[in-house]
C-alpha cells in the first residue's frame, strides 16, 4: 500500500471517529476507561499517552490508577530520534512541561524526569487511528510507537493494549515487515485479545 493510500485510510478512520456524537463519545469513553481498570495493580508501571485531537481520553483510568498506587508514564520524544522514552506522570500534578513538541493545536507536552524504555513498563496503552483483527495498528504516521515496539522484539515483551472507539476496528490493515501486533484492543464494544 502506498503512502497516499495509507494517508487516505487515516483520513477515513479519523472521519469516522470525528462523526461520533457527543453523547455517544462520552458513553464510549466511560466504558473504555472502566474496562481498562482491570489492568491496574499497585506498583505496576503503565505507559499512557497524552491524547491528540479526537483520540480517546483516559482521564478516569489515570486518576483511578494513581489512587490505586500504579506508576504511570508518559511518552517522551527525544529530538531527532524515533524510539520513545517514558517519563513518570506526577500524581500531584506538579510536573512541568520541559518543552512542547508538535505544531499548531497538536502540542504534546514533554515532561522531564527519569526516563525508561518501553520494556521497563508492565503495560503500554497505545493510541490508534485504526486497528485490525490481528492486532496491527495504524498510527498518526510519526513512527514513534512502531520503532519502540520493534525494539522489544528480543526482550521480555511489555503487554500492549490499543485503545479507541469501535469504529476504528477494521478487518485488515496494511503492514510492513517491522510492524508488531498489539496484544489486545479495548473499545466500547469490549476487549479483544490477539
Amino acid at each position: 500500500m502506498s503512502a497516499t493510500e495509507k494517508a487516505e485510510l487515516r483520513r477515513l478512520l479519523r472521519r469516522a471517529r470525528s462523526q461520533m456524537g457527543a453523547a455517544e463519545r462520552q458513553t464510549a469513553t466511560r466504558t473504555v476507561n472502566r474496562l481498562l481498570k482491570r489492568h491496574i495493580k499497585k506498583g505496576r508501571k503503565i505507559g499512557v499517552y497524552w491524547p491528540i485531537g479526537k483520540e480517546i481520553r483516559l482521564d478516569d483510568f489515570v486518576q483511578t490508577a494513581l489512587r490505586r498506587g500504579a506508576k504511570l508514564y508518559l511518552p517522551y520524544i527525544e529530538p531527532r530520534a524515533k524510539r520513545l522514552w517514558f517519563t513518570p506522570y506526577a500524581a500531584d500534578g506538579s510536573q512541568q512541561a520541559e518543552r512542547k513538541r508538535g505544531a499548531s493545536k497538536l502540542h504534546i507536552p514533554q515532561f522531564a524526569g527519569r526516563k525508561i524504555r518501553v520494556h521497563g513498563l508492565d503495560l503500554l496503552i497505545v493510541p490508534i487511528v485504526g486497528i485490525d483483527r490481528q492486532g496491527y495498528r495504524l498510527g498518526q504516521a510519526g513512527g514513534f510507537y512502531d520503532v519502540s515496539l520493534a525494539a522489544m522484539k528480543y526482550r521480555l515483551p511489555t503487554k500492549t493494549l490499543g485503545v479507541g472507539f469501535a469504529c476504528q476496528l477494521v478487518d485488515t490493515l496494511p503492514r510492513e515487515a517491522h510492524d508488531m501486533p498489539l496484544d489486545g484492543f479495548v473499545s466500547e464494544h469490549g476487549a479483544l485479545r490477539f
